[in-house]
């Protein structure tokens, strides 16, 4: 955790200048090889996932940030899986994307889609857009992702608050996440955040020079998840991240309190 202050307002647009420019160039490659590649889905994911794990760090420390990241082994060793993350801050984004595991498919917000480069790239690789405005379009959309990901034999990643919070506590956990473990059967491996928000919280662009912490934790065994008791899963899961993130990161409890 970086006790140093933040980056001045200057230095800050510099640097976002210069991480988007580089994105801007690295995703215009992208998306010429994602068109070459347009027939198969399974060709773009393990495109979209080599360009990820390679730009992410880059990008990370232009932003004067580093990554650590503890049992990173556990990635390949529960593929394929449901991978799941806190969601605080951008770093997150790109967090993720410097562990992104092989064919793995994200699922996201349609408001993705107009983010300038990054949202077409998203597309065009092959995830999953979402439209959380319509509940019935949305599990459609799951029902659907569930049939690929046996065929292709895919690894969802998702952040089961469904947005970032803004005070760096975890938020509620949606039920989305589990529809897709009870029908896919795969693993639920929670990828933690520690320190994210610390470093550059939502919203703003206050980014604090320092080292992000990212922690894989053991696969979670779905074998016996039932919709009928979904309430239970979702309290199971997220009980673990309130574990590893420790005393205060738990927002629904600071709701709780008198």
């Amino acid at each position: 955790m970086s006790a140093t202050a933040p980056h001045g307002p200057i230095a800050t647009w510099l640097r976002l200048g210069v991480a988007f420019a580089l994105f801007a160039v690295a995703a215009t490659v992208l998306l010429v090889i994602l068109l070459l590649l347009l027939p198969s889905r399974a060709a773009r994911l393990e495109a979209g996932g080599i360009f990820a794990r390679g730009v992410a760090r880059p990008l990370l420390r232009v932003l004067g940030l580093r990554l650590d990241v503890v049992g990173e082994d556990r990635i390949a060793a529960s593929r394929p899986a449901l991978f799941l993350i806190n969601h605080g801050s951008t770093i997150d984004t790109l967090a993720s994307m410097a562990v992104w595991p092989r064919r793995a498919c994200g699922i996201g917000k349609k408001e993705v889609l107009w983010i300038p480069f990054f949202g077409l790239a998203y597309a065009l690789t092959g995830n999953l857009l979402i439209d959380r405005s319509n509940r019935a379009s949305a599990i459609a959309a799951i029902n659907k992702l569930v049939g690929t990901i046996h065929r292709l034999k895919l690894s969802p990643l998702m952040a089961p608050e469904g947005t970032r919070s803004h005070d760096g506590r975890l938020a509620r956990f949606k039920k989305g996440f589990v529809h897709i473990a009870v029908a896919s059967g795969l693993p639920c491996v929670p990828i933690v955040l520690h320190n994210a928000h610390e470093l550059w919280p939502n919203p703003g662009f206050k980014i604090t020079p320092g080292t992000v912490r990212l922690e894989v934790l053991p696969a979670i065994d779905t074998t016996g998840w039932s919709v009928e008791t979904i309430d239970d899963h979702v309290r199971e899961v997220r009980e673990v991240f309130v574990e590893a993130l420790g005393p205060g990161r738990d927002g629904l409890a600071a709701e709780e309190a008198p």
